[in-house]
């Protein structure tokens, strides 16, 4: 019997884009679903050849050959009706329905798609990681010891002992699933849920591993080395996948979260990818100009202050702070200049002062001083 075609059985042209032709199929999924024709031959046969379809018009490769060439251009890519892999078929749904089996939500079930057996997932780990500004600046490699759960060394994870080997479970004959129907106003339903017997998985043990009682793990510890890009900052979380703790019975490991714990420098404040530095100066140096060594990233860096300086200005270093993550924009270095006023004077020192105090150029000048100000903040906020 000669197939049908492709776009005629989910109802949609040559020229549907990729989304009306999944949409066409979802239709198609939900009402031909074994599940909601329960011994219901056309149903089956109506619901593997949707598939089928799909499966070619979904895949651009496959799509442009049978465009080009038909059904000999596929060959036998599809699902054949006589001959069909339901796994495959059910495979589809971790697209189309979001990895969720479409009759969980309509008829309350709880178990795989498409009796797809349970494979366990190993639970995350979280651990914190304290970096300095100079790592974070630069970026850094780290290794660190992570206590566990891995895989028992005994059975090699399979929770069986040496020797030993699996039965298929009596209660879901295999399945991993329970089915239940009942009567309700709206007909039948059925339900389905995991198989309390075997936790999903289809399978039992014959003889149980007696290091790990059957489960497949124990604890342990791992040392893990991982990069940590430059740019981070503190409360970031970075997923390393597959290196939490590992699942019973050779299942899927969890991920190791790392999060980032900024240590705060003794002299540098950071306010995003910028670097804040309060440097105090001498009323003297302010009024003369000098020349200071601050605190960078890199190391030491060599500023001039300009004679008559005010408190309050903020210098500006270009590059000097820290980059952006997975960027390279550096942010900038602000020096924050305060005058330092002396808190005790000998005799000497005052006498000096005292002939400074009545000197017009030691008067503060508001109207100067105001301006300034605003300048400053306008240069800091911008």
């Amino acid at each position: 019997m000669a197939k049908r075609d492709y776009y005629e059985i989910l109802g949609v042209d040559k020229n549907s884009t990729e989304q009306e032709i999944k949409k066409a199929y979802r239709q198609m999924a939900l009402k031909y679903h074994p599940d909601k024709n329960p011994d219901n031959k056309e149903a089956e046969d109506k619901f593997k050849e949707a598939a089928e379809a799909y499966d070619v018009l979904s895949n651009p490769d496959k799509k442009r050959k049978y465009d080009q060439f038909g059904h000999q251009g596929v060959g036998n890519q599809g699902f054949e009706s006589g001959n069909v892999n339901m796994e495959d078929i059910f495979s589809h749904f971790g697209d189309i329905f979001g990895g969720q089996h479409p009759f969980e939500s309509f008829f309350g079930g709880g178990g795989n798609a498409g009796g797809r057996r349970y494979v366990n997932k190993g639970t995350n780990l979280r651990i914190k990681v304290k970096l300095t500004l100079q790592e974070i600046a630069t970026g850094v490699e780290k290794k660190i010891k992570v206590n566990k759960l891995i895989n028992c060394k005994e059975c090699s994870g399979t929770g069986a002992e040496k020797g030993s080997s699996f039965q298929q479970c009596k209660t879901c004959k295999g399945s991993g699933q329970i089915r239940r129907v009942t009567n309700t106003i709206l007909g039948q339903m059925q339900t389905t849920s995991t198989c309390p017997t075997c936790n999903g998985e289809g399978q039992q043990i014959i003889n149980k591993c007696k290091k790990c009682s059957g489960s497949g793990v124990e604890k342990g510890e791992e040392m893990i080395t991982f990069n940590i890009p430059a740019g981070v900052a503190d409360g970031m979380q970075l997923s390393l996948s597959g290196k939490g703790n590992a699942a019973e019975h050779g299942g899927i490991p969890g991920d190791l979260i790392i999060v980032i714990e900024e240590i705060e420098d003794a002299q540098l404040q950071r306010d995003g990818n910028n670097l804040l530095y309060e440097l105090y100066v001498s009323m003297a140096d302010a009024a003369l100009g000098t020349s200071v060594d601050i605190p960078t990233i890199e190391g030491k860096a060599r500023i001039k202050i300009d004679a008559g300086t005010q408190s309050g200005k903020v210098l500006r270093l270009k590059g000097k702070g820290l980059p952006p993550v997975n960027g390279y924009q550096k942010g900038d270095l602000l020096v924050n200049i305060s005058i330092w006023t002396p808190q005790s004077l000998t005799s000497e020192e005052k006498t000096i002062m005292e002939k400074l105090r009545t000197s017009e150029n030691f008067k503060p000048n508001p109207g100067k001083r105001d301006k300034g100000f605003f300048d400053r903040m306008r240069e800091y906020f911008n």
